[in-house]
Parts: structure tokens; sequence; C-alpha cells
């Protein structure tokens, strides 16, 4: 493709993207593809020639489009948000025109340090510890997501509690242990794991009743390992839980980590971001307490995937668990120990140029913008929240400081309340308007909306509310009807079972009847054989016997 056919068919590409930005709110939400529907449109093999631009538009529209499950629509309301932005798009694209790969300083110093500065950037606007920008002892570095942040995270972690031994040898099995609450993300299990701690190695330390981590208990766990011979790595506090946007206590928890030894490492992967507005930021407050801190520009902060803000107060534990210097990697500059090689800050070498799109996003918007953004979203939250509960069908089961609400429908007595709520979940999200997904609080299904979209407005929450009290009527309806049915069901068969019953009764008083009356009836005489004797003969002697013959006599 020549610089010239590149212009042309970019203008058609950028059309479609245009169009599409245009018209997504009239897509359904989630795709309604069944398994194997995209594959089986494709062909069998790729093709031996090449295909106009135009021909691979028809197929983005006819095949991938409708496979689809629109992230950026406005009723997209599950998990947390996907954010991207024109602004982002275009800054992805000049990376990709580049095509820079930036595993080191001397591959391309622009890629380097941009990324340095806009890190720098953020902990400014973010409210963060001086100790995160790379002027101090520690520094900031774009991830691939926040699951890949916490396990550098443990990994530095796991190299300062050894001094290094790990790099050498190796983790000793069942030695170390890494703390956790029930609510944390199970990407730092995950990263127990790939580290070869294992799970048995995780610690979940009890929750309060708004679902935050208990610094006592944490305590009492850290000593009770310790006593026990085991050494306590790391602690991960949530800021902004994904189940339902709890906040852990860092100002309690920071000095029970650092009287202690142990790197606190904070997971702010969604709710980071809003520290952007300072109104928001006491929500992490004690934040400076941490060893290292991850939030996602990619979740919430209009920057397309990935886009992960990670930072660290101790680069050199973070360089020494990751650095590796293969001879044909060295070069004067990092033989100097003048430049930053970001190949050390992350677990892959190669790395793309996604500082140009954050650079281009904090361009576009300022500040300001992306307060703005924030605060939008958090007053639609607010507002959804307040109509739930002064609504006698739902409750607001959880605190909802940002953009996640957490709601749970009531249901009449004898209804299945968990099968309910998933009922009214599925019925919700197959009619295409609107995206939402559920979790359990205290072992009960409850509703996640989770507000984010970069096209989500005041009427698509009014839309989504009305949805909610539509579908809620519906099933309660249909609920209260099939009840009366089973009721009246079973008030039938009561009614044939005393029928029933009533009608064995009356058999048996029959039969007990029949039994009586045949017992009054008079009996039979029983006819006996009379033998007539005459008078005369019974008067005359009995009949003298014979004489006997003498002995000796022959019988006659």
């Amino acid at each position: 493709m020549t610089p010239e056919e590149f212009r042309r068919f970019g203008h058609e590409v950028v059309d479609w993207a245009a169009d599409h930005m245009a018209r997504v709110e009239s897509l359904p939400v989630r795709s309604r593809v069944a398994p194997g529907d995209v594959r089986s449109a494709l062909p069998a093999s790729a093709p031996e020639q090449g295909e106009g631009i135009a021909a691979v538009l028809a197929d983005l529209e006819r095949v991938v489009v409708p496979g689809l499950t629109h992230w950026q629509h406005p009723g997209f309301y599950g998990y947390f948000p996907a954010n991207t932005s024109g602004p982002s798009v275009l800054g992805d694209l000049v990376s990709s025109v580049l095509g820079v790969q930036g595993m080191s300083w001397i591959t391309s110093p622009a890629c380097t340090e941009l990324e340095q500065h806009v890190m720098d950037w953020f902990v400014e606007l973010l409210g963060l510890p001086e100790a995160f920008t790379h002027g101090s002892t520690g520094g900031g570095v774009v991830q691939d997501s926040s699951s890949g942040a916490n396990l550098v995270a443990l990994l530095a972690a796991l190299h300062r509690a050894t001094g290094g031994r790990t790099v050498r040898s190796g983790v000793e099995p069942g030695a170390m242990t890494v703390y956790v609450s029930a609510q944390t993300h199970s990407s730092m299990e995950k990263a127990a794991r790939i580290a070869g701690l294992g799970t048995d190695a995780v610690r979940v330390v009890p929750v309060d009743g708004d679902l935050a981590m208990r610094p006592a208990e944490l305590a009492r766990k850290l000593d009770s390992d310790v006593a026990r011979g085991f050494t306590p790595v790391l602690v991960c506090a949530t800021v902004g839980t994904t189940s339902t946007g709890a906040f852990d206590p860092l100002a309690a928890l920071g000095p029970v980590c650092r009287d202690r030894g142990v790197w606190l490492h904070v997971d702010a992967a969604w709710a980071g971001v809003a520290a952007v507005a300072p109104e928001l930021r006491h929500l992490q407050e004690g934040v400076e307490w941490a060893d290292s801190y991850t939030t996602d520009a990619h979740k919430w902060l209009l920057t397309g995937f990935d886009a992960t803000l990670f930072f660290t107060a101790d680069r050199a534990a973070l360089t020494g668990a990751l650095a590796i210097l293969p001879e044909y990697l060295r070069n004067p500059a990092t033989d100097s120990g003048a430049v930053v090689d970001y190949r050390d800050w992350q677990i892959e070498l190669g790395r793309r140029f996604r500082a140009l799109k954050l650079w281009f996003v904090l361009r576009w918007y300022g500040a300001e913008g992306l307060r703005e953004h924030v605060r939008a979203h958090v007053a639609l939250a607010q507002q959804l929240a307040g109509w739930a509960a002064a609504d006698d069908r739902f409750d607001v089961v959880a605190p909802h400081p940002l953009s996640l609400v957490c709601l749970k429908p009531r249901w009449a007595r004898g209804v299945d309340a968990d099968v309910a709520t998933m009922t009214l979940l599925e019925r919700l999200v197959d009619g295409g308007e609107v995206f939402l997904t559920h979790t359990t609080i205290s072992g009960e299904v409850v509703l996640r909306v989770s507000i984010g979209a970069p096209a989500t407005e005041l009427r698509h929450v009014e839309r989504l509310w009305e949805l909610l009290r539509e579908n809620h009527d519906w099933l309660a309806a249909d609920f209260a009807e099939a009840a009366a049915e089973q009721q009246a069901a079973a008030e039938q068969e009561r009614a044939a079972r005393l029928e029933r019953e009533r009608a064995a009764e009356s058999e048996r008083a029959a039969e007990a009847e029949r039994a009586a009356a045949a017992a009054e009836e008079p009996q039979p005489v029983e006819h006996q054989t009379v033998v007539e004797v005459d008078p005369a003969a019974a008067e005359q002697p009995a009949e003298q016997p014979s004489e006997q013959p003498a002995a000796g006599s022959a019988p006659q």
C-alpha cells in the first residue's frame, strides 16, 4: 500500500469509524450471535489473492459488527467501562504509523521520555505521592493491564522481601504469604500462582459491613504468620472493588504494613482515575503509604485499551526483579545509567508507544475536561441511586460514592429472589437497549449498574430506570399470576383429595352398614336325620351271647 493509497483508503476507514460512533446507540448493546456464528461466516482458508479495502469493510459490517458487544454504547452498564475517544483513536493511529519498539531508551528516546513525562503529569493530576515521580526513588510506567501491574508489584515485593534471592534461586515453596480480602480482584491470586507462590500462600482478610478490609484482622494474620515462620511479602488493598466498588482503608492499612516491613500495593484499577476530581480524592486517603499503585486510564479516562498507569515508590526493587541484560541489548546509554529502559519495568521485552494516546487525550480534553467527564458519571449514578432508594421495588445495597450502583430488586414472599433477579437481568439484556451484570452480596444476587460509557447521558439513565421498573412489574405480575395458578391448583387438588376422602369414608360406612345388617338376619336351622325306634323292640331284653365251645372241641 503506497502512501497515496493509504491516504485514500485511510479516509474510507476513518469515515467508517466516524459513522460507527454516530450509529452505535442504534445497535443492540450485546451481540446476539450464537457460538460459532462468526467463524461459520468466514471462509475456511485465507485468501490467495489480495482484496480491496471495500471488501474488507463490507465483511466488517456483515461478520464482525453483529458479533460485537458494544462497550461504547450509551446503554452499556456492565463490568466497568472501557472508554475510548476520538483523540485516543488518533493517538493510537499515530503510534501504529510510527511502529516504534520502545523496549529501551535508545530504540526511540521520545517513546521513553514522553511516557516518563506523561506519568509524572498523572502523579499531579491524581494527587499521588511525590515518591511516584521519576525525579524521586520511584516512577511510573504504562502497563498492559492492572492484572499485569499486580504481577510486577508482587515480583518487586518478593525481590525486596528476600534481598534478591528469588531472582537467583526462585521462590522457596510454602515460605511466603500474600494478603487480600474476599473482594480483591482475582488477578492477585493469579499473580501469586505465576510468581510461584501458589494459591495456598494467599491469605484472605475479613471485611467489614462496607466490604472493606479490616486493618485489625490484617495485623492479626500478619503476626500469626510471622510467629509460624512465614514471610509476609505483599498486602493488596483495593480502591473501588470490582464487585461492589468498596474502598479499603489505606490510612489504617499503611501503618500496619510499614511496622511489619510488608509491601503495600494499591489496586485502584477502576476508581483511581476519579481522583482527577479533587473532591473525590478522600476515597483513597492514605495512598502515600503505598509502595506501588495501579489505575486504568482505559477504563474511565477516555483512553482506549491498553493503558494502565502503574507507579512505584521503589524502582530499584522493580528493576531488580525484572532487569536482565543480554549482550545484544547493551548500549552506551544503558551502560551510563542515565536513562530508563522500560523493558526492565514490565514482563515483556517489547512495548508499543502507548503514551502517545494518553498524550493526545490529555492535550485534547485538558485536566478540566477529564474532571467533568468523571463528575458527570458520578452525578448520574447518584441520581439512579436516589430513584431506587425512594422506590419500594428496589434496595440500594452498597455504598456508591462513584459511578457504580448495586441494586437488589424486592420480590413477593415465596418468590426465589435470586432466580427472579437473574430473570430480570436476562430480560433487560435480551431487550438490546442496555447491558448490565450481577454480583452477590451476603450470598444474594444483586444487579450492578456501572455508568461510564462516554456517550451516556441523563436520558439514557432515565431509560434504564424505566426499563428496570417496567420489567420488574411485568415479572412481579407474572410471578403473582403463577402463584395464583399454583394456589388455585393446590386448592383444586385439596378439594379433590377431600372429595376422595369423603367418598372413601362413605364407602367404609356403607360397608359397615352391610356388615351390621348381615349380622342381624335370622340364621337358618340345620336339618338332622331322625331314627325311629319300635317301642316293643325297645322293651325286649338284649340277646344273650351263645355258649363258648369246650376246650379241644373242633369249631363248627
